[in-house]
């Protein structure tokens, strides 16, 4: 489910600690009791160890990039979390009418699981948070799900592009930002397959699958498009694009070209 934002370009506000204490609070509480007690949502819970025959698409992302200000540790802790979150996920099933939800598997990361400080974005620089470096893994599924007919039915943007241009291989905006429990990346499966999702920490690499139970009929390609930077009125600036998907049949003939989602961020 793809729904377009609608853009205002006003100036960021910087809320007080005590807000956002209390609006966690809330959006977390709010969360718990739409699970346990309103969601009639069917969410997957079924593993196999072994791998289902087809793999749809593939992708991995570097575990150590060279970012400013942002001390080696961070990375180092952002792998150990990483490793826990992926040993949760790796194999799970993801059944006709069922939806993958991170936080229903991964749950709260806490340092009595093990779970260390790693990357926090927050307003536009990285902090150390328990948990941090989640977002790695999110972005990673929710890229190779739009190379699937798998339904994104919750994800939410980041609010900062803070990734230099340089050796980017994805559009702007193709990831998918998670923080307990509140704000998840969810995937719902319409088709009348199984697809199956493979995960896990490489030597180099978070590396990732998704597999099925019958091969595909159709190819995706994943594209940007009314890409802009414009400087706003507060003195700062915003990056726009929007995320959209060609669709090829088995001979490479287009058959769609299908918009995906709008991006707005504050550029750091």
């Amino acid at each position: 489910m793809a729904i377009k934002s609608v853009y205002q370009s006003e100036r960021p506000v910087m809320r007080s600690r005590l807000r956002l204490f209390l609006g966690r609070l809330y959006f977390t509480w709010r969360r718990y009791f739409q699970w346990f007690f309103v969601s009639s949502t069917q969410y997957a819970t079924t593993f196999q160890t072994s791998q289902l025959p087809f793999k749809v698409t593939d992708h991995s992302t570097p575990l150590f990039r060279p970012l400013r200000n942002v001390e080696m540790w961070l990375q180092e802790n952002k792998v150990t979390n990483l490793k826990l979150a992926t040993a949760k996920l790796n194999g799970l099933v993801l059944k006709p009418g069922e939806t993958f939800s991170v936080w229903r598997l991964v749950g709260k990361p806490t340092k009595t699981r093990g779970f260390a400080e790693g990357m926090v974005l927050t307003n536009g620089s990285f902090v150390a948070g328990v948990g941090g470096g989640l977002c790695q893994l999110s972005n990673l599924i929710y890229w190779m799900t739009l190379h699937t007919p798998l339904q994104v039915t919750e994800r939410w943007r980041h609010t900062h592009d803070v990734f230099p241009d340089a050796n980017r291989t994805q559009p702007f905006g193709s990831g998918a930002t998670v923080v307990y429990n509140y704000i998840d990346l969810q995937i719902k499966n319409e088709t009348q397959h199984r697809y199956q999702l493979r995960i896990r920490v490489g030597e180099s690499d978070l590396e990732g699958e998704w597999r099925c139970e019958q091969p595909l009929p159709q190819k995706y390609e994943v594209y940007e498009s009314d890409h802009l930077i414009k400087q706003e009125w507060w003195g700062g600036y915003m990056r726009h694009n929007v995320i959209r998907r060609k669709v090829f049949d088995y001979n490479s003939n287009q058959i769609g070209d299908n918009f995906i989602t709008e991006n707005h961020a504050i550029m750091m």
